[in-house]
């Protein structure tokens, strides 16, 4: 892999706007869930979790094998096999990423989403302005693959309670309980069950 295709990988994880897009995308799917719209993500680390599958598309095919569902669902590209992944690094809570709080601030102050609070609970929902980016970024070739997972993860995992959701993400990633926090998490290229160990 040349420096040059480094330096852009390593340019885009630092760049906010990418990280915003996604979110925006994720938010959007979990918004469509039920019969009405406008349903929030409950708090932060539930998002990270949900973030954590939508990152990493081959934990996300563990997680549909997990549960029985199709695979292939994860539509996973023959280049994000062995592609640079972005970086997500083991935390006290899981899967997590420090600019999660940075990310939220940055979509508030802009008007696309809202932060509410539930007992001492984060809520994390979608304006009209943020539903509207969002289903026009969904429309773009170059994040329409991010919108189809959204939607697969929300059906596959989105009415886990938060503390269920964190020990699924332990039950299909189980290398994570083994790492020191700090540490970056793998792609999973390496590092994929078998059919047998992802049912179980």
């Amino acid at each position: 892999m040349s420096l040059s295709v480094l330096k852009a990988a390593a340019d885009a994880e630092n760049a906010d706007s990418l990280h915003l897009a996604r979110l925006l995308i994720l938010l959007r799917s979990a918004d469509k869930r039920g019969k009405s719209h406008g349903k929030p993500v409950e708090g932060i680390t539930k998002l990270a979790k949900l973030d954590f599958l939508l990152r990493y598309p081959l934990y996300l095919e563990r997680a549909l094998l997990s549960l029985g569902k199709p695979p292939e669902s994860a539509a996973v590209l023959p280049r994000e096999r062995t592609t640079v992944e972005t970086k997500m690094i083991r935390f006290r809570y899981g899967p997590w990423d420090g600019r999660y709080r940075r990310w939220l601030s940055l979509l508030s102050a802009r008007g696309l989403i809202s932060l509410s609070m539930s007992g001492r609970r984060i809520e994390i929902g979608l304006t009209d302005t943020g539903r509207a980016l969002a289903d026009g970024l969904s429309e773009r070739p170059d994040f329409q693959d991010l919108a189809a997972r959204g939607t697969v993860i929300m059906k596959a995992v989105g009415a886990m309670p938060a503390t269920k959701l964190k020990d699924f993400v332990y039950q299909i990633v189980p290398e994570i309980t083994g790492m020191k926090w700090g540490e970056e998490i793998a792609s999973g290229a390496d590092t994929a069950p078998s059919d047998g160990e992802a049912t179980q």
